[in-house]
């Protein structure tokens, strides 16, 4: 149940994201719940490796680079799903903080639902 709650905020945070910067777009409520099903499979599968190869490129940043492996992910998640578009890099960077922060959130939530 838990997990579903957090597919359905996860898809409301996104709509939430589109809607708040410019040059993301979602068409329907459906794409959003795709991309939701598609970033959660480019973070397991995807991010991963990508931080490791650059590992010593955000050791040297002190982490910060981690912000531009989000916001290619986020272009990434916007390439493969229909529906859903992100114009630019700036746009991609702006929606993966405000989606950070949302994630945050979300996580604070139905963390604390499941105890």
């Amino acid at each position: 149940m838990i997990l579903l709650l957090r597919w359905l905020l996860f898809t409301l945070a996104i709509m939430f994201t589109a809607w708040l910067v410019p040059g993301i777009g979602v068409e329907n409520f459906q794409s959003a719940m795709l991309v939701t099903v598609i970033m959660a499979l480019i973070n397991i599968f995807v991010r991963p490796l990508i931080v490791l190869i650059t590992l010593p490129i955000n050791i040297l940043t002190l982490g910060i680079f981690t912000l531009i492996i989000n916001a290619l992910l986020f272009m990434l998640a916007g390439y493969l799903a229909p529906g859903f578009e992100v114009d630019g890099f700036i746009s991609a960077f702006l929606g993966s903080v405000v989606l950070s922060f949302l994630g945050l959130i979300i996580n604070m939530v139905t963390i604390n639902k499941a105890d």
